[in-house]
């Protein structure tokens, strides 16, 4: 009977908690604009949603009043989770718009980061949202586990992020996951196949899509963007959803790529490219100086400025180089990380140095209107980078400079693929939520019920 028990609870801990939970808005309130009240008065209906929203299209004040909605529906409490230093950001967010947040289990809004989910106990919370949910992207990553095995037995769940899948498609089962939706095998089984097998993969998909084993059945891609817009919604401006554009457009984004030669001491006639992992570490190494130098001169005038680099020691050499500059690094603690973000949004130093994955998601910095980049292979940090600045309230033209080498033009190139395949599936997902948009208002609007004459 112990081993039947046992079992019984370790099923119970895999088990998801499934079916619709959503409810009517209790409170819709007149600070959100008219696309965010229809995202999140879709959000609350349906309990287990994803928003996938970018940069500057007000995340934060949807999240809050979903959170909200949750409390007065449940009298319970409602978790937000975001990345590291965004916690802060959410709070004061929070106190603009007059709710009550805060980071103890005394709020009914509890916020936090990642880093301390640990601290908490799920059968605390009726309802949990996770800001810039692609950071659960790896089926395979730590984060993932803890994040979705916190969430099983939530009822209300909301994901927001700008960056829904940013290697392929097959992240957004990440989210669908975590939402109580399909898991991942079941998600592959039904609408992909394996390239592994496949003769011509490389040549149909490209290395973008052949990297990853998978690509989506001829057949079934119809289906599959209809089945992710039944439990998520994506808009990159108003318009998407049917509403006008406004104030929400744009100013220019220029970007420039700065190609380093650095010299050689072998006697070679020019660089070989960098083709492997191992080798572009050691390019990216071997042209450290080089590097940090032109990066240096291209930030040296008198406006804020973002430098985003990879390496300790590039951190550490631009640091030395930029007069002025703060460096935020990993050794920090997450206070002092938070004090350094807020300390260059209040313009107290001019230049900030630090890796993307430190800095790159969540945060606001329309004060900057300047970046540079060393080019890496992940997409999602290159774009969160990119809309730190970027971003809706903007007021200047925002200039990116990318400082790479000849050997590395391999690593730019797959950014670039990768740039070029998210902005394909947001296409798909707007062109596909529009098509269900138009359906069901064709249906609300015309479609007549019919009684059988044998009633």
């Amino acid at each position: 009977m112990e081993r039947v028990a046992a079992y019984a609870d370790f099923l119970d801990r895999k088990s998801q908690l499934r079916g619709d939970s959503g409810f009517v808005p209790l409170w819709t309130p007149g600070f959100l604009f008219d696309f965010q009240r229809t995202l999140v008065d879709w959000a609350i209906r349906r309990g287990k949603a994803a928003i996938f929203a970018d940069c500057g299209m007000g995340k934060t004040p949807m999240q809050l009043v979903y959170a909200e909605n949750v409390v007065r529906k449940t009298g319970g409490r409602v978790l937000i989770i975001t990345p590291l230093a965004v916690s802060a950001q959410t709070l004061r967010e929070a106190a603009k718009f007059g709710i009550r947040a805060g980071r103890e289990l005394s709020e009914s809004v509890v916020v936090t980061n990642y880093e301390k989910l640990h601290l908490f106990n799920p059968d605390d919370f009726a309802g949990v949202v996770l800001d810039e949910s692609s950071a659960i992207k790896h089926f395979t990553g730590k984060r993932q586990r803890a994040v979705t095995q916190f969430m099983l037995k939530i009822p209300y769940r909301l994901l927001c992020t700008a960056t829904a899948a940013p290697n392929d498609y097959v992240e957004l089962g990440t989210s669908s996951e975590a939402l109580g939706e399909m898991g991942r095998m079941d998600m592959l089984g039904t609408f992909f196949r394996s390239l592994q097998d496949t003769l011509h993969a490389a040549d149909k998909y490209g290395d973008f899509w052949n990297s990853q084993k998978f690509a989506l059945k001829p057949h079934a891609e119809e289906s599959f963007w209809r089945w992710v817009c039944s439990w998520a919604r994506a808009i990159r401006r108003p318009s998407d959803l049917g509403f006008d554009d406004g104030a929400f457009v744009l100013p220019p984004l220029e970007t420039t790529e700065h190609i380093v030669k650095a010299g050689r001491e072998c006697g070679e006639l020019w660089n070989r490219p960098a083709t492997t992992l191992a080798e572009q570490r050691d390019e990216r190494r071997a042209t450290l100086e080089e590097r940090c130098r032109k990066v240096a001169e291209l930030v040296s005038g008198k406006e804020p400025a973002v430098v985003w680099c990879h390496l300790n020691d590039e951190g550490d050499r631009l640091e030395e180089l930029i007069k002025g500059a703060r460096q935020v690094h990993g050794g920090e603690t997450d206070d002092d990380k938070e004090a350094a973000f807020l300390g260059f949004s209040n313009g107290d130093f001019r230049v900030l140095i630090t890796k993307p994955r430190i800095g790159a998601f969540g945060l606001n910095w329309q004060h900057c209107s300047r970046m540079t980049f060393f080019p890496s292979h992940s997409f999602e940090q290159f774009y969160q980078g990119v809309r730190r600045c970027w971003r809706f309230g903007q007021k200047k033209a925002v200039h990116v400079d990318v400082v790479t080498t000849e050997g590395e033009m391999g690593v730019l190139k797959n950014l670039q693929r990768k740039a070029a395949a998210a902005e394909l599936m947001f296409d798909r997902l707007v062109q596909h939520m529009g098509s269900a948009l138009e359906m069901r208002r064709h249906q609300h609007s015309e479609a007549r019920v019919e009684v059988p004459s044998w009633l």
